[in-house]
């Protein structure tokens, strides 16, 4: 329309109203706070962060864990792993210590001859992103989803006892899905395991997510002190040497800390 201002000439102004984000748009506002967040993210706080509405948020993170761009763990949402695998997303990982890390793998699979693990916390999960082994592996229920349950492996146990904001998301459940006859299932068990972990600082996990596995694990630390992967073995329960095995993994995890802190 035409307005005119006294003593000017006549100016266009455009009264079309501002057009709303499309759902793409919105779409790619929560998987931006997604991405963003170290820990699951609830409904409402992607709806405080992205200004959605409760119902368009649901909606659409409905298509994008249909879709394995977003995955639901417990209560809240996390990239989905098709998402991770786009964006080389890495949660709490150290950037540039892949190099670092590697021969100290290669050493511990060499030593031991067992499978080894490098893990990192993914919602409530551990995630692993790194895995030697020879052609004798021990098969675990882990081996086609590349993560497991927190509360039922070594490399589980191993992040949760030195990171309290993860620990008490999970210990927040009050109970824990059974795997196995040997599952700890209660949050005192837990609780009491992870004191154990703290205080030895190497976690066990005998038969607790898979039968016939046992696993030992270390926390390796970056910088500032905070833990940022666990280093795990597998090996076959009926004839894992846990003690020799906790010394050598305890010691890599160590080792890798001290390299991470020199790159």
């Amino acid at each position: 329309m035409l307005t005119r201002t006294a003593g000017q000439a006549p100016t266009l102004t455009d009264d079309r109203p501002v057009s709303q984000p499309g759902s793409l748009e919105r779409g790619i506002d929560i998987l931006l706070a997604l991405s963003a967040a170290s820990r699951p993210v609830s409904l409402a706080q992607l709806c405080r962060s992205t200004g959605l509405p409760k119902s368009t948020a649901h909606r659409i993170l409905g298509v994008l864990c249909s879709r394995e761009l977003a995955r639901r763990v417990g209560n809240g949402y996390v990239p989905g792993e098709l998402l991770e695998s786009m964006a080389g997303i890495t949660r709490a990982r150290v950037p540039g210590t892949r190099r670092v890390v590697l021969p100290y793998l290669l050493y511990l699979y060499e030593t031991t001859r067992q499978t080894v693990n490098l893990a990192v916390p993914s919602g409530l999960e551990a995630r692993y992103v790194e895995r030697l082994y020879g052609h004798n592996r021990v098969d675990s229920r882990s081996d086609r989803l590349d993560r497991a349950p927190l509360h039922c492996t070594a490399t589980g146990k191993a992040l949760l006892a030195f990171d309290p904001h993860l620990r008490e998301e999970l210990l927040a459940r009050g109970s824990f899905e059974r795997m196995t006859r040997r599952t700890i299932t209660s949050l005192a068990g837990l609780e009491r395991e992870l004191a154990q972990v703290r205080r030895h600082g190497v976690a066990y996990a005998q038969e607790e997510f898979t039968e016939g596995v046992a696993c030992v694990a270390a926390p390796v630390f970056g910088p500032g002190g905070r833990i940022c992967m666990s280093l795990g073995v597998a090996a076959p329960a009926y004839a894992a040497p846990l003690g020799r095995l906790g010394i050598s993994v305890r010691g890599a995890a160590q080792a890798i800390s001290a390299a991470i802190l020199g790159v």
